[in-house]
């Protein structure tokens, strides 16, 4: 069963559409220096590979805005670039080619500046991301509301987009962030409630690849389940091509991502002989590299089990298109459910890569 999806207003980010029931896409964001061009170049590709499909750069210098020019020319994805405090960097960012550009009105100077910047986007068609954190909640709705809390952080967010509206603009997407999970949550459902734009979903500072996977699998999942969220970032302290992979993963458990390759796994046991835990991440990485010859995606999903021996291996497996079950030294290749063959443990992940390709590739050529 599918999430049902909130229908929000579309949005244009480059090339790619947003909001009115579209796919929720994924983002990440880069964490070299812009103003490197060369390293910010290889890092976004290396994201594009991942499967990152919106990319966010951060622009503190006129350097770093002057440098998007040159990186928007070696990318194929919509470029987001990311303002704090100096409302002359957001334009120079999109004079420079930022698809897209994320301000928090309340720190860039005062209505006259956000005015200056509303005024480019409108003439040159830039959607804007009105961005509100729970740690820059302003003092007089935390006093209003006895801490930060949920509802704050949409006040704080309407009240930013009723300024930019006022200014004659509605090219907008609104995104709310918190590290508190259950808050972030709760915003997210109250704001759904009250705007029709898109809405870029996330748990803020997350934390590492272990615990920021975990808060957000739980708080994206969640919100996502509602129908809520046009584009995500799973944020980690980590390389941003996890951001993606883990992305990809969510959007896969919840039925919004479909072509993908799964890989399920048995959580080994006593009966285990094989490197059971070495080879599930191994099929997962190699899942992934096969996937890369796929760029469209499949016409469905296909579904890898990786099963630790031979007693229930295979009727386990029985949901899988194709999967492996350990033995000793050796395991079985095995097809919906029927053993295929018996393969040494050396070559297990050869055999069941070249099934895979086979399939994939019988797959596509049929969707």
């Amino acid at each position: 069963m599918q999430t049902h999806r909130m229908k929000t207003k579309t949005i244009h980010i480059g090339d790619r559409v947003i909001g009115g029931g579209n796919p929720v896409l994924i983002q990440s964001m880069t964490n070299t220096r812009t103003e490197d061009v060369k390293a910010t170049i290889e890092q976004i590709r290396r994201l594009e590979k991942a499967g990152c499909e919106i990319v966010r750069c951060t622009v503190p210098t006129m350097e770093a805005a002057l440098a998007l020019k040159e990186i928007k020319k070696q990318i194929s994805i919509p470029l987001v670039a990311d303002i704090h405090f100096d409302y002359k960097m957001a334009i120079a960012a999109m004079e420079n080619g930022a698809d897209k550009i994320r301000i928090n009105p309340g720190n860039i100077g005062g209505r006259e500046k956000v005015s200056a910047v509303v005024a480019v986007a409108k003439e040159r068609g830039i959607p804007i991301r009105v961005g509100v954190n729970s740690g820059s909640l302003e003092k007089d709705l935390i006093e209003k509301y006895g801490g930060v809390t949920a509802e704050g952080i949409v006040e704080s967010a309407l009240d930013k987009v009723k300024m930019i509206e006022d200014m004659g603009y509605d090219n907008l997407v609104i995104s709310i962030k918190s590290s508190d999970v259950l808050m972030c949550i709760h915003a997210h459902e109250i704001l759904a409630g009250q705007t029709g734009y898109p809405l870029h979903v996330g748990i803020t500072e997350a934390g590492t690849v272990f615990s920021g996977n975990v808060k957000s699998g739980v708080g994206l999942g969640i919100i996502l389940y509602q129908g809520i969220g046009d584009t995500i970032r799973v944020s980690l302290t980590g390389d941003p091509a996890e951001e993606v992979r883990s992305a990809k993963l969510i959007l896969g458990a919840l039925g919004l991502r479909k072509g993908g390759i799964e890989v399920v796994s048995c959580p080994t046991c006593g009966r285990t002989k094989i490197d059971l835990i070495g080879l599930a991440n191994q099929v997962e990485r190699m899942a992934e590299e096969v996937l890369q010859e796929f760029p469209q995606g499949l016409p469905r999903d296909v579904k890898v089990a990786v099963m630790g021996c031979a007693v229930n291996g295979p009727g386990e497996a029985r949901e899988a298109d194709i999967g492996i079950a350990g033995g000793i030294g050796e395991g079985l290749l095995i097809k919906k459910g029927e053993t295929v063959r018996k393969v040494p443990e050396a070559e297990l992940l050869p055999a069941l890569k070249e099934e895979l390709v086979v399939l994939c590739r019988c797959e596509a050529a049929q969707g």
